[in-house]
């Protein structure tokens, strides 16, 4: 019994190391395991963070090209709000009515054919030489002294004054017409002083000169001298 309790205990002693090494092997294996395992997640997680920069790289793409798709439409966006926010200038050269300037030279125009008008111009002058050579080469050399002079210097004269009445009914036509304008124009807009003063010049002027030319052509004033 004694023997057999001491093989007993022996038995005992003996496992108890067989278990401690068994423990120990059965540790070292779990923490080899673990150390694989640890191992397995770094080798995983290297494609991991390729992974993760891959989606981020994709990301700031696809980022940038929706940048690009918005940034016309905002542009175009801001581009409308700033049109629309744009206040309208009024243009400074818009005209309201009539501006004048044709009645301002229809006034100049009465003034100068009214001065034309005392004289007859260079056309009453050329239209009287001309009549004058009509006459030389019309009249004979035995014409009588009256007939030669109404011929080369009667009829130059009457041509000087008739080219002059013409002029001055020009000019008081004119000076009318411009005096006339604003009652067939805009109501409420006065003619300027200075149209009004310019064509009543040209009046007068025409009305002198229109006088000066019928008194002419009819001889009594200036008259050609007697013969007789």
């Amino acid at each position: 019994m004694a023997t057999k309790n001491v093989d007993v205990t022996k038995t005992d002693d003996e496992r108890a190391p067989q278990e401690g090494d068994a423990g120990a092997a059965a540790e070292a294996g779990t923490g080899t395991g673990t150390g694989t395992d640890a191992d397995g997640a770094g080798a995983d997680g290297q494609p991991a963070e390729e992974n993760a920069e891959n989606a981020e790289n994709a990301e700031n793409a696809e980022n940038a090209e929706n940048g690009e798709r918005l940034e016309p439409g905002a542009s175009g966006d801001s581009g409308e709000h700033g049109e629309s926010e744009e206040p309208e200038e009024p243009d400074a050269f818009e005209e309201t009515g009539p501006s004048g300037v044709g009645q301002g030279a229809g006034a100049v125009v009465s003034a100068g054919l009214g001065l034309v008008s005392l004289s007859g111009g260079w056309i009453g002058t050329v239209a009287a030489a001309r009549e004058t050579l009509v006459g030389q080469l019309k009249t004979s050399s035995t014409a009588s002294v009256a007939t030669q002079v109404k011929a080369v210097y009667g009829d130059a004269w009457h041509t000087t004054a008739l080219w002059a009445g013409l002029f001055a009914l020009a000019a008081l036509v004119t000076g009318v017409a411009v005096l006339a304008r604003p009652a067939f124009g805009a109501p409420g807009r006065p003619q300027a002083a200075w149209i009004k003063s310019v064509a009543w010049a040209g009046i007068s002027l025409g009305v002198v000169g229109l006088l000066l030319a019928v008194l002419k052509y009819s001889d009594a004033l200036l008259a050609l001298p007697s013969t007789g």
